[in-house]
């Protein structure tokens, strides 16, 4: 009797896609499991693949290409990005590799955007969209929320809170959440103001890692309060884009095995090399295999190294707030601002 060829995970995968079945329907063809995104109800894999190390300068455009499309077909269907990462080559890669692959109906596609004005905000949505190729979203999320203004700038009359709704109602968006890794505080600040002008956010972004959990934590403070409310919680930070890792307290893989524990949707992990892609694989399919007390102890060895925030630069310094070193990005004052304001000298 003759073999059997067998069929690979790749060729189960595009056979159901083929016959209509959805990505969600067919996750053991995937290698990474899939959790739900809050209330909106879409599966999602729990890695996402991050836009930022796509368009470094160091990595060849068919390298960028080939990874996006690598991660897919191994189950990776959370695909990160924003207007701003690499003057727009973050966002030219990735529209490349979804719409030359024909990747559109596979991949959950979220973007960022730093405009705090409605003309700002549709300004960047719209070259977003250009360099994604495509002619919308699933998720738009508002940027660097690293200011306590960044609230009141958003919601503020003819501000981004509103033009999100109008791309919204519009189908240029299917879901808005906002982004931030400064301060737990200026988190649940922005969930207040929300509240204020009775809107809803789908989804949070925020720094969720082994030294987090210590100093200024998100993980303690904001993610309990996304849980309640069931927002869908996109994790960030895991190894801080290598610098926790030079601390020497703990391991890439550790780093992401314990940002998987906790309940987010998705963690996103910069992927910039296939055998970091395998390791975001790996994590995925192993968080689940350390115990408690294996958790446990790493939180204590990384303790004394997390107390003054100092493996936490996106916290502790400006290196990582690039609408700090743009302001022109956020746009213009408010209406009001401009109404009342005094003379400026």
């Amino acid at each position: 009797m003759s073999k059997q060829p067998k069929t690979n995970r790749r060729e189960i995968l595009r056979a159901a896609l083929a016959a209509g079945v959805a990505t969600s329907a067919v996750q053991g063809a995937t290698e990474i499991p899939y959790r739900t995104l809050g209330r909106t109800g879409e599966k999602v894999s729990c890695i996402g693949m991050g836009g930022y190390h796509l368009g470094k300068k160091e990595v060849a455009e068919a390298d960028a290409i080939k990874l996006v499309r690598s991660g897919v077909d191994r189950g990776i269907n959370f695909l990160d990005n924003s207007w701003d990462y690499n003057k727009g080559e973050s966002e030219n890669r990735v529209g490349k590799a979804v719409k030359d692959g024909g990747l559109r109906g596979r991949v959950f596609l979220m973007t960022k955007n730093d405009g705090r004005t409605g003309d700002e905000f549709n300004k960047q949505l719209n070259e977003s969209l250009k360099r994604l190729q495509t002619d919308h979203v699933d998720l738009i999320q508002f940027h660097e929320i690293i200011r306590f203004e960044d609230p009141d700038r958003i919601f503020a009359e003819g501000g981004a809170a509103q033009a999100a709704l109008a791309a919204k109602k519009a189908g240029k968006v299917r879901y808005i959440g906002f982004t931030g890794h400064k301060d737990p505080n200026i988190h649940l600040y922005m969930l207040k103001v929300a509240d204020r002008h009775k809107f809803q956010f789908d989804t949070v972004q925020m720094p969720v890692n082994v030294m987090d959990y210590h100093f200024r934590s998100f993980t303690n403070e904001v993610l309990p309060e996304l849980t309640k409310r069931n927002i869908g919680v996109l994790g960030m930070k895991s190894i801080g884009d290598t610098v926790i890792l030079k601390s020497g307290a703990v391991t890439a893989l550790e780093c992401l095995q314990f940002s998987l524990s906790r309940p987010v949707s998705v963690q996103i992990t910069g992927i910039d090399k296939p055998e970091i892609l395998e390791q975001a694989i790996k994590a995925a399919l192993t968080y689940d295999k350390v115990s408690k007390d294996q958790m446990t102890a790493i939180l204590e060895r990384t303790k004394p190294y997390a107390l003054e925030g100092k493996w936490e630069l996106f916290k502790t310094s400006a290196l990582f707030d690039s609408t700090a070193q743009h302001p022109e990005w956020l746009g213009s004052a408010s209406p009001h601002v401009k109404a009342v304001q005094p003379p400026m000298s």
